[in-house]
């Protein structure tokens, strides 16, 4: 039962779920598939194909997530980034709108999804690793103002160029907005106001809900006034049938390289909402692998009924618990509504106003831009500022993808430099005591002479041997002559590897030709057994291992230590 709750999340949280949720789920779920019908279908003519193609990609997809997803909250189905991309990449190979068009959009999905689940199956999501704090709070502001200014267009009435760069939506914004809509631009105006009204006077307002019915309601009864207001008019009818999308291995081969950006978009969108939305809740955590199956399944699963790549949609997922959804039955919710809307209901949408949507829309994402963590960052570690910073204007300026690799670039950069160059100190014995301590902390340390006790804070291993080297003879020369004993205390050393190994031997024999003793202290179990395994005993013996620093210097000192002696047997006898 335990491997099918982890298999299958829903499992873990349905048997459990309470009637409280059930409001919120619904109020959300409600909320979530008003705003969905009409982006669906706005977001399939971005991706060049049909408008219903939208509506196809919020159905499968949103339900198989919702029952293999370990997010509770966050909404899949199209998304407009994701759409951009199709876009621009299955443009080169057919027309637009085409049959072949929508056929190589389908397979896209599918090529995704396999990619994605087989991701998942083989545990790869250790690449969410490499998306530290800073990457996601950076990326995800990045991406929400992206998408607030890719709104304006419906906000304001003005047809401004859709683009995934911020320098083109202002360029484009600024040239364009004398031409603003009067009335499109006071509906969606008074719509932000009025939603933020009440999301200051109390947050369980579905407050989504009262701006589209008072849209519906302003637009239906005062058309003629308001006749230059866009409106979503109608919406396709119709359920997408079963169908197996067409391979080609060729068309596979062109698909690759739009297919893994959009893996990795995909991911990082998913990750990066679901991370966000995670930090604000106790209920459950995002599990990275159970997320890549969950969208293969999802883009899988919805290529088999007509859609195109799916992923997790920022906007929607900012309204869906803001609305109030605790469950993935939320999605269950807006599936049922846009089945019942496809079928039944789109006359009740006609009259909507797509500022509306866009006033919706404005408000969820621009919350997801965290000033507040920049301002904590700046104050607490100068280094991660400056990765949120890095990633954040990179994603902005050079688009989505180029705003993963630049995150994930300088991540790895940053590692590889705090790896290589870890803290080191050297310890002095506290007064009255058998404990050391960081000289440089505590002033009150008696530092001998003759004794250089060296703590060093990591691994040792390929990227900081030159610099455990460096810093040891540092530390070493500013003793001098009076130098007879080398102490590692290595308590923090967690790993080393054989270049490590190299070094300490070399450093070792480098310091007993001068006549300077060497001892280990702290030594765990692990490291202690690569150190032997890698030949470290041809220049040490087991008798200049030691409990603690205390110990080693004692030793030196009395040259008679009978817990020294029993230590050095036990670990002869472990070695053995």
């Amino acid at each position: 039962m335990k491997l099918l709750k982890k298999l299958i999340p829903i499992l873990e949280w349905l048997p459990s779920y309470k009637k409280a949720q059930f409001q919120g789920d619904v109020i959300a779920g409600i909320t979530v598939a008003i705003v969905l019908i009409p982006q669906g279908i706005a977001y399939a003519l971005i991706a060049g194909l049909p408008p219903i193609y939208g509506l196809y990609a919020a159905l499968f997809p949103q339900l198989v997530y919702a029952i293999f997803g370990s997010s509770r909250q966050v909404a899949i189905g199209p998304v407009a980034m994701d759409s951009l991309i199709v876009a621009t990449g299955v443009s080169t190979l057919a027309l637009a709108g085409s049959e072949s068009y929508i056929a190589i959009a389908i397979l896209l999905a599918l090529i995704v999804g396999v990619i994605q689940f087989l991701m998942g199956v083989f545990q790869l999501g250790f690449i969410v690793n490499f998306l530290s704090r800073p990457v996601i709070t950076g990326f995800t502001s990045a991406v929400a103002l992206i998408i607030g200014l890719n709104q304006f267009r419906n906000l304001l009435g003005v047809d401004f160029l859709q683009s995934d760069q911020v320098h083109i939506l202002l360029e484009d914004i600024f040239d364009k907005i004398r031409f603003y809509n009067k009335n499109t631009a006071m509906i969606g105006l008074a719509a932000c106001i009025i939603i933020m009204f009440f999301r200051k006077v109390n947050k369980k307002i579905p407050n989504a809900l009262i701006v589209v019915i008072l849209g519906i309601i302003t637009v239906k009864y005062f058309g003629k006034s308001l006749s230059d207001v866009e409106i979503v008019k109608n919406i396709p009818s119709g359920l997408p049938s079963f169908a197996m999308p067409v391979i080609d291995i060729d068309l596979i081969k062109e698909l690759m390289p739009i297919a893994l950006t959009l893996v990795m978009v995909g991911y990082l969108e998913t990750i990066s909402i679901g991370k966000t939305l995670e930090s604000k809740q106790d209920d459950y955590r995002i599990r990275p692998n159970q997320e890549l199956i969950a969208l293969g399944l999802s883009n899988i699963i919805g290529s088999l009924f007509k859609a195109y790549p799916s992923a997790s949609s920022f906007s929607r997922s900012a309204i869906n618990a803001e609305s109030g959804a605790k469950t993935g039955v939320a999605a269950f919710i807006s599936v049922v509504l846009v089945v019942v809307t496809l079928l039944f209901l789109t006359p009740v949408f006609y009259f909507l106003p797509k500022t509306i949507l866009a006033a919706i829309i404005v408000v969820a994402v621009f919350n997801l831009i965290n000033l507040k963590e920049a301002k904590r960052l700046w104050n607490a570690n100068n280094l991660d500022f400056w990765l949120l910073v890095a990633t954040f204007f990179s994603t902005l300026f050079f688009g989505i993808k180029y705003g993963i690799l630049t995150g994930v670039g300088m991540s790895l950069i940053l590692l590889i430099f705090r790896t290589s160059r870890p803290y080191v100190t050297e310890l002095g014995k506290v007064p009255n005591s058998d404990f050391y301590r960081n000289k440089n902390r505590f002033k009150e340390v008696i530092v001998d002479r003759e004794v250089l006790v060296f703590r060093f804070d990591a691994q040792l291993f390929y990227a900081n041997a030159n610099y455990f080297r460096d810093k040891l003879d540092e530390l070493a020369e500013e003793k001098g002559e009076r130098l007879k004993l080398i102490v590692l205390d290595a308590e923090s050393i967690n790993r080393v590897d054989s270049t490590g190994v190299d070094m300490l031997k070399e450093r070792i024999l480098y310091y007993n030709k001068r006549g300077v003793n060497f001892y280990f202290a702290g030594v765990k179990g692990p490291v202690r057994d690569a150190l032997f395994r890698s030949g470290l005993l041809e220049v040490v013996s087991l008798d200049q291992f030691f409990m603690r620093a205390n110990g080693a210097v004692k030793f030196f000192k009395t040259g008679d230590n009978l817990n020294q002696k029993k230590y050095a047997q036990y670990i002869h006898q472990a070695y053995e």
